[in-house]
Order: C-alpha cells, then sequence, then structure tokens
C-alpha cells in the first residue's frame, strides 16, 4: 500500500461568510438555552441523582453534584443546547414522574428555559 504524505504551511483559517448575508458562520448560530432544574421539597437526592443518570446519561458523582447544587442554591442547569434540543430536555424531565420515595411526591421536577444571552457571567 502506497502512502501519501502532505504538509500544511502557514493556513490561517477565517470565518467563513456567508453571501447573501455579509454574517460570519458565529453570527448565524441559533441561539443557545440553558435547562435549568428547579428545587422542591417533593424529591429526594436519589430521584435527582437517578433522573439525571437515565436523561442525560451523567455519571453518578456529577448527577449528585447537581443534586446538591438544586438544593442548596434552588437551581442547577442541568444541559445547555439549541432550543429543540432544550425544550425536548425540560420536557423529559417534567415527565419523569413522581419520586416513589417520598409519599408526598405527586409528580415530576420542574425546569425552565433560559436563553445563555440573558445570563451573565462572572
Amino acid at each position: 500500500m502506497e502512502v501519501l504524505t502532505t504538509s500544511v504551511q502557514n493556513v490561517t483559517a477565517s470565518p467563513a461568510v456567508i453571501p447573501e448575508t455579509g454574517q460570519s458562520e458565529h453570527e448565524n448560530q441559533s441561539p443557545l438555552y440553558h435547562v435549568v432544574l428547579l428545587d422542591d421539597d417533593d424529591h429526594t437526592y436519589d430521584y435527582v441523582v437517578e433522573m439525571l443518570q437515565k436523561l442525560f446519561l451523567y455519571s453518578e458523582q456529577f448527577a449528585f453534584e447537581h443534586a446538591v447544587e438544586v438544593d442548596t442554591t434552588g437551581q442547577t442547569i442541568v444541559i445547555t443546547c439549541e432550543l429543540p434540543q432544550a425544550e425536548f430536555a425540560r420536557d423529559q424531565i417534567q415527565s419523569y414522574g413522581a419520586d416513589p420515595r417520598m409519599p408526598k411526591s405527586k409528580g415530576s421536577m420542574s425546569a425552565v428555559l433560559i436563553p445563555v444571552s440573558n445570563t451573565t457571567t462572572a
């Protein structure tokens, strides 16, 4: 088998420009949304960990860190993505069901979508 080699010399990439609009690819990207899980007193840490592992394939440790954050701060960002995926993630959280470990749990946890542009960075 013959092996071909090529070399790359001083190639500088610049953002592509969309001719009809004059916008760069970065400017044309869909906006991103945070899916924010909200705290309540009707679900256990085990429920949150289990849910995040099943819905988002989080490790047990990472899911537990989110459970601690939602409990201590009242909310946690579980994923950031484009709107269709964010709506799907929110809907999955809100349809996960009641926590069987707590008799007073009557339904799923709540989640909201927040546009990334509406959040501030420190």
